[in-house]
């Protein structure tokens, strides 16, 4: 039997297109190994977000590429969001690369791999996206086993002036809420116990099937009727799209743990103005009131962008004043990065790479004492925690998740006392707190 080896980078949408692809694979007789000395083809899913994934992309790519010229036989494929982006230069830059696959062509991995060097063969394909996913082609999940994420859209129609993701992926695409059911079903028998719902705008999702499409809250309803599985997670709820009626469907459904995602960007006006952000600071500020009177003890994560063209330090000062005023759970800081082909590329007030760090320093830090705080609070409480398995510090601890972290994302709980298995849901006692990581020990039967 053949081996493939993987390197899936970038979001979890990505991730389940690599999961596709080695399902496809296995199915041509692949079997997946964790060593690249091993495998007979070397795949690597790329993100052609911002400069910074394409420059991981690239490393990765010539690691292998190094493996390559020592073992001629063995097979580089690359695909993803960078070969869209980059097109014939990535031929010309990486010649030791057998087959580049774009955002659209990698349903048909196997046949483009079984047509190497045949006549006619092109080293590139490329083509505008148009695929989306459906339950009937296989996926290998990743480890772990207990949970698994479902891709609900694919493409948007945001036009964010900082994006690129609607030139690689398309224009929103949705799948029909059958065949979501029907996968999250499939997933439920595979005994995964927590589905991470995913899209590039979550809350989108129905909307380029008609008004009487269904919409987010009904594809919840269905997903719970249909199966028993604990936790479902939502990721990228756009800010403007984030309802009533989704938040007290939440509240009356806690399979759908409270936990938040939605990017903000920012909070200064002319800022999202000139993102493309159609709100401004005083509906941000009506969103989280609302959502704090519907879903109280949601946790809520977001995602600040610093140094975009036009920002002034009197922006980033509204900035701290914000993250200080509001107390949000978990924020992520990135600093703008200037990509060619987006609507901000060109405009004026380009911020300096040294303004722009210093700035996300500042955010950070003091999101920092935030999140210690917050953490400290929870100390002595008694949460609901997804046990992960082993710790990856040490061997010596557990660890797990809240309902209010989620995976790959946020800090974890490490478990010091008491023994449970990967994919459990325990209770644990919260004894220590840092920034972004408890410590708690698992109840025993009696404490319960």
């Amino acid at each position: 039997m053949k081996k493939v080896f993987v390197v899936s980078l970038g979001c979890p949408k990505n991730l389940v297109d690599s999961e596709m692809m080695l399902g496809l694979l296995g199915q041509a007789g692949y079997e997946s190994c964790e060593a690249a000395e091993e495998a007979d083809l070397l795949l690597v899913n790329t993100c052609g977000f911002i400069q910074s994934a394409v420059e991981e992309g690239i490393q990765e790519i010539l690691a292998l590429a190094e493996l390559k010229a020592e073992h001629p036989e063995k097979l580089l494929v690359v695909v993803g969001c960078m070969v869209q982006r980059y097109g014939e230069d990535l031929v010309a830059e990486l010649p030791e690369v057998d087959l580049f696959i774009g955002t659209e062509g990698c349903q048909d991995l196997v046949a483009r791999l079984q047509a190497l060097g045949r006549k006619g063969y092109a080293k590139i394909q490329l083509a505008e996206p148009t695929f989306l996913l459906d339950s009937t082609w296989p996926r290998r999940l990743s480890a772990p086993a207990h949970r698994a994420y479902l891709k609900v859209t694919e493409g948007c129609s945001n036009r964010c002036a900082y994006c690129l993701i609607p030139s690689l992926r398309g224009p929103l695409r949705s799948r029909t809420l059958p065949d979501l059911v029907r996968e999250v079903q499939l997933l439920d028998e595979r005994g995964v116990r927590e589905v991470t719902l995913v899209a590039q705008d979550l809350t989108a999702y129905g909307h380029d099937l008609g008004s009487q499409a269904p919409k987010l809250v009904a594809l919840l309803r269905e997903l719970l009727a249909a199966t028993a599985i604990p936790w479902f997670r939502l990721l990228y709820l756009y800010p403007l799209r984030v309802s009533e009626e989704l938040l007290a469907f939440m509240a009356d459904n806690p399979r759908i743990v409270p936990y938040l995602d939605i990017p903000l960007q920012h909070v200064s006006d002319p800022i999202l103005r000139a993102m493309n952000r159609p709100y401004g600071r005083r509906q941000i500020e009506i969103l989280l009131a609302r959502i704090r009177a519907l879903l109280p003890e949601a946790a809520i994560r977001t995602t600040l962008m610093v140094g975009f063209p036009g920002e002034r330090a009197e922006d980033v000062d509204l900035l701290v004043e914000f993250l200080t005023r509001e107390q949000l759970d978990h924020v992520g800081i990135f600093s703008y990065s200037n990509e060619e082909g987006c609507a901000a590329y060109a405009l004026a007030g380009q911020c300096g790479e040294e303004v722009k760090e210093a700035r996300r320093a500042r955010l950070m830090e003091v999101q920092e004492g935030i999140s210690l705080r917050k953490n400290l609070e929870k100390i002595g409480r008694v949460e609901q925690v997804l046990v992960e398995g082993v710790s990856r510090e040490t061997e010596l601890l557990l660890e797990g998740r809240t309902r209010f972290q989620a995976p790959e994302i946020d800090g974890c709980v490490y478990i010091n006392a008491g023994q449970a298995s990967p994919g459990q849901i325990v209770q644990v006692r919260i004894t220590e707190a840092h920034p972004y990581d408890l410590v708690g020990e698992i109840l025993a039967p009696d404490e319960q």
